[in-house]
């Protein structure tokens, strides 16, 4: 069923209840998603985004609830990436003679994914499409997350469809923000935004301000995952301008993994030593954690403190991964520490720290190692060592 968002604007995309990996088995996504699209009735029809082609079908027929698709003059990709995009050759066997509205990246990207000699209309900046009362006003926001993001704004009804800016992966009953739990609701859209935006944060920065300096009343932001920004909508591009600017909280994240237990000891030995010094701190078991979720709790933490045992003169694979997706993500003002447990080489703590310096986090603190279990002495250290990384956070 399509959904009146306001008069002659219509949702009509998908929502998808039982997906629990994104991207590609990448992106972990418990609370499901939605693939949002728009119809725009007026003197002229415009579609904005479709949605993921394996959802075509139920896309088509809210579609056809509205409209005969042979009458859609244009269809607006925001965003190439295949949930957004993939259902466009199912749509414009229908609407042939539509005109595809790009930026000027997606005048590749978009070729580029669907190899289809579609008639183009290539817009950028400023650019307006009048469609009868209302218009439609495009503003280019590369690498939000692609290059060839563009926000579009529909005049008269004011309202923002900034695709995957503004998002969440977050399937509900409800369409819109005031209907739905406020802390599930913030917890995806930080989620969405660690795992996802984090890397472009001044560019948010610097997109956010371009935005608002057009001076253009917001009644609604309608972006492309999760529900829609109605009442108070300017409420998330604040937090996004909080997040953007990557302020972390004087706590402690401890990450590790443990092959017989003496590196689980010494990390619950070191959280010991930061809670002593007054420092909020978690710790986490890497092999059994979800890996998106501790991106949440690092993007949070001044201080991560990361643990291994020595294996194969390296890190356990669980720690690889999170090493990895941190480096990725491109976190700032953090600090980093490094720990771990051997027998007979020991390389763990190095290969860590050498991650913190490429990722262009400085080390709180040397790392330290404990050969075979941990002994009371040793459990000592590692509570010392806490409360000495409880001091670099205050100093940092």
């Amino acid at each position: 069923m399509s959904i009146e968002l306001a008069k002659g604007v219509y949702w009509v995309g998908v929502t998808d209840w039982g997906i629990r990996r994104f991207h590609g088995f990448e992106l972990s996504v418990h609370r499901g998603t939605t693939y949002n699209s728009y119809l725009i009735k007026d003197e002229k029809i415009a579609l904005v985004d479709t949605v993921w082609s394996p959802h075509s079908e139920e896309f088509l027929a809210r579609v056809r609830e509205l409209v005969d698709p042979a009458k859609i003059d244009y269809v607006v990709v925001n965003h190439s990436e295949p949930d957004h995009s993939s259902s466009l050759p199912a749509l414009m066997k229908l609407c042939p003679n539509a005109q595809v509205v790009v930026s000027k990246n997606g005048a590749s990207s978009v070729p580029g994914h669907f190899h289809e000699k579609w008639n183009f209309h290539v817009v950028k900046t400023g650019d307006r499409i009048k469609l009868g009362k209302n218009e439609l006003i495009f503003v280019e926001a590369p690498m939000l997350h692609w290059p060839d993001s563009m926000f579009s704004y529909l005049t008269g009804e004011q309202i923002l469809m900034p695709n995957d800016a503004f998002g969440q992966h977050y399937a509900t009953a409800f369409l819109f923000n005031d209907l739905v739990n406020q802390d599930e609701l913030f917890e995806e859209a930080l989620k969405y935004y660690a795992n996802i935006l984090t890397p472009y944060s001044d560019k948010i920065l610097k997109k956010i301000d371009d935005v608002l300096a057009l001076n253009l009343p917001v009644k609604m932001i309608a972006p492309s995952h999760g529900v829609i920004w109605r009442k108070d909508p300017l409420q998330i591009v604040a937090k996004y301008q909080e997040w953007a600017r990557q302020k972390p909280a004087p706590s402690a994240v401890i990450v590790y993994d443990t092959m017989w237990n003496s590196t689980e000891r010494m990390a619950k030995a070191i959280a010991e030593g930061l809670i002593e010094a007054g420092i909020d701190s978690k710790v986490f078991h890497a092999a059994a954690a979800d890996s998106n979720d501790l991106m949440v709790e690092i993007f949070k933490s001044k201080l991560v403190v990361l643990g291994s045992s020595t294996h194969n003169n390296g890190i356990l694979p669980s720690m690889a991964k999170i090493l990895e997706e941190m480096r990725g993500l491109r976190f700032k003002n953090k600090i980093g520490a490094a720990f771990g447990s051997y027998g007979w080489s020991g390389e763990s703590v190095k290969e860590i720290e050498e991650v913190f310096q490429r990722a262009a986090i400085p080390l709180a603190r040397p790392g330290i190692k404990v050969k075979w279990h941990p002994g009371e002495e040793d459990l000592k250290l590692c509570r010392a060592y806490g409360r000495e990384l409880a001091a670099s956070i205050r100093a940092s």
